[in-house]
């Protein structure tokens, strides 16, 4: 996969694909790479595709709850922001110092580290 943990991602499909300030102007919407599940094709970004969930009481919680979590996202729906110009970009890979690194194609920033 493409995408990393830690890394900075926007959203380009879905229903999460833009967020509405109070002024009513629309922006992508961007999050942290949490998780990463290679084998089932997704991610969890912080704070995309909350979900509510049902808790069963249990001994230290007397009655059940509902928390909102974040469900994992389908790799094809998020794209890396460019950590120079701060816009959504493709990946590329080339080989510096003999090591295969990933780069933003639209600024050419290395994003391996």
């Amino acid at each position: 996969m493409h995408i990393k943990v830690g890394d900075t991602v926007a959203v380009i499909a879905g229903k999460n694909k833009y967020t509405i300030d109070k002024k009513g102007k629309k922006t992508r919407t961007t999050g942290t790479v949490l998780r990463s599940f290679p084998k089932e094709n997704r991610v969890l970004v912080q704070g995309v595709n909350m979900v509510k969930k049902h808790q069963a009481p249990t001994q230290t919680n007397e009655s059940g709850t509902i928390v909102t979590i974040e469900a994992p996202i389908h790799v094809s729906n998020v794209m890396i922001v460019d950590p120079k110009l701060g816009v959504p970009t493709r990946i590329g890979y080339k080989i510096v110092n003999g090591e295969k690194v990933r780069y933003a194609k639209k600024s050419g920033e290395i994003l391996d580290k």
